[in-house]
């Protein structure tokens, strides 16, 4: 069955993608950084009022993707975490410094996250071959590859895209990065299963006052008074599309 998942960075946003058709939520915070790990608060929150499923990321801070001996500590704590929490699944990627998976670590990940579905996160897409990266993913039995085949936006990367899907023998490969209803039919028409999409806007603050001359982000051209939300018309309409064009590409196929 064709998936839609949402990026969310907040509890908010989960709650409005879940209501406009979202299949599964990626859960995380920070988009400046890419992604981090939520607070246990979140994730709590999220376990108790999200009825569909919840895959949290894991990733301790922004920046790469190679991790010291105490953040992978952290990492393992969170995983434990989440697990007993009960969500079904953890999103993650870790690389070594030459630029191919962490092995040892990710096997360590995978028997420590045993029964949950694990979707390696794009850290694929700075990995220094993706060929060799899917194959060694595909043998520690990864579920799923999240990547705008290593270029700035899926639709840029669709051709790697096409070849992964073509070779993977395992795992499902599942482009984002900059998919929105303008292009999703590019994707559909690649054969993908499952679509990743932050599906957002960016509105004002609820703040009426507003402090000048003081900020709390060292970017000084950034706008603390505008926060990021899924844009739950657009994640609608997407699941509108993929799902019914995908289910009609599958019988064609067949």
């Amino acid at each position: 069955m064709p998936k839609l998942e949402v990026c969310c960075y907040s509890v908010d946003c989960a709650v409005m993608a879940e209501r406009a058709g979202a299949d599964r939520i990626e859960l995380c915070t920070s988009k400046q950084e890419g992604g981090i790990t939520p607070s246990m608060g979140m994730l709590e929150w999220a376990k108790q009022h999200i009825s569909i499923p919840v895959h949290p990321i894991i990733r301790p801070r922004g920046g790469d993707f190679c991790y010291t001996k105490s953040e992978f500590e952290v990492i393992k704590r969170d995983i434990d975490q989440i697990r007993e929490l009960g969500f079904p699944g953890i999103v993650i990627g870790i690389l070594a410094e030459d630029g191919h998976i962490d092995m040892e670590r990710m096997q360590q990940v995978l028997v420590q996250a045993e029964g949950m579905s694990v979707t390696f996160h794009r850290a694929f897409d700075m990995c220094a071959n993706p060929i060799v990266a899917l194959n060694q993913l595909t043998d520690i039995g990864i579920d799923r590859i999240l990547t705008s085949g290593q270029q700035q936006t899926a639709e840029v990367g669709l051709p790697l895209i096409r070849d992964l899907i073509h070779q993977s023998r395992g795992p499902v490969i599942m482009p984002g990065g900059g998919i929105r209803l303008t292009n999703i039919h590019k994707f559909i028409d690649a054969g993908v299963q499952e679509i990743h999409t932050t599906a957002g806007q960016v509105i004002p603050s609820l703040m009426r006052y507003r402090k000048a001359g003081v900020s709390m982000n060292t970017d000084s051209e950034a706008d603390e008074f505008s926060q990021f939300r899924v844009d739950s018309d657009m994640v609608a309409a997407m699941k509108d599309v993929f799902v019914p064009s995908v289910v009609r590409f599958r019988q064609k196929a067949g």
